[in-house]
């Protein structure tokens, strides 16, 4: 009997407020580089299904080592610096400086907010008499934001990259939150909007995966997908009867 139900934390509770490509391009114009919100969306969904590859690709022309990109303070900041820097060059803007202070924006909470959908779907979980969890690719700063925004309190077992060590997909991110929720594998469901990095992997471990699919990318995916959380507590209710949601 399903009993917790997890979420990824980035683009599946949390998003940049009031975009990721507003922010980005606001810092830039302040530091004297003008640029517009679409110009920065162009270039991020251009590489938004490579994001790691070009941290990579971007770290080696460095020579420096991939070593994830939340495991630590130290190891988010080289992943997330170079992708900014990839990002400027790909804008056309030359400014040494001006991916640390992108990190600094995009680490602080301020910048974050819930999409609208999270606290009545949250609630309705409850009400259903779910316990729930986060497994999240998060800097430790995370718990404090959840509690800022409001929902920190809801959430029985919070298994974040930055305090564990573990990233998604390692399977051991996913067993050791099944571990703190005290539950097997059959009885969670974890939500996310990444297959490769929430539903093939928490799958894999024995958990049931849901793809929460909010801008339609992923229309073949082999696991129940929604395009918005509203849909999760019929999901989850149709998991408990057994049933496939296609």
């Amino acid at each position: 009997m399903i009993s917790i139900v997890f979420f990824d934390a980035g683009e599946t509770l949390v998003h940049p407020h009031p975009s990721f490509a507003e922010l980005f391009a606001v810092t830039c114009s302040d530091s004297g580089h003008p640029v517009s919100a679409r110009d920065v969306d162009e270039v991020q969904r251009r590489l938004a299904p490579h994001l790691v590859d070009v941290a990579e690709d971007e770290l080696a022309e460095e020579g420096a080592r991939y070593g994830g990109s939340s495991s630590s303070s130290r190891e988010s900041r080289i992943f997330w610096t170079a992708l900014y820097r990839r990002l400027l060059r790909e804008l056309g803007i030359d400014d040494a400086g001006l991916a640390d202070r992108l990190f600094e924006v995009f680490s602080s909470a301020s910048s974050y907010a819930l999409f609208d959908d999270v606290a009545p779907v949250l609630r309705e979980l409850e009400a259903m008499g779910l316990r729930l969890g986060v497994i999240s690719n998060f800097e430790g700063w995370l718990q404090e934001m959840l509690m800022e925004l409001e929902i920190g309190h809801l959430f029985d077992v919070s298994v974040i990259s930055g305090l564990v060590g573990v990233e998604k997909p390692d399977p051991r991110i996913y067993e050791i939150a099944l571990a703190e929720a005290g539950v097997e594998p059959h009885a969670a469901v974890h939500v996310g909007d990444s297959p490769q990095l929430d539903v093939e992997p928490a799958a894999a471990v024995g958990m049931h995966g849901v793809l929460l699919d909010r801008l339609g990318r992923y229309p073949g995916v082999g696991h129940p997908r929604i395009s918005s959380l509203r849909e999760l507590p019929g999901t989850v209710a149709g998991l408990r009867r057994g049933e496939r949601p296609g």
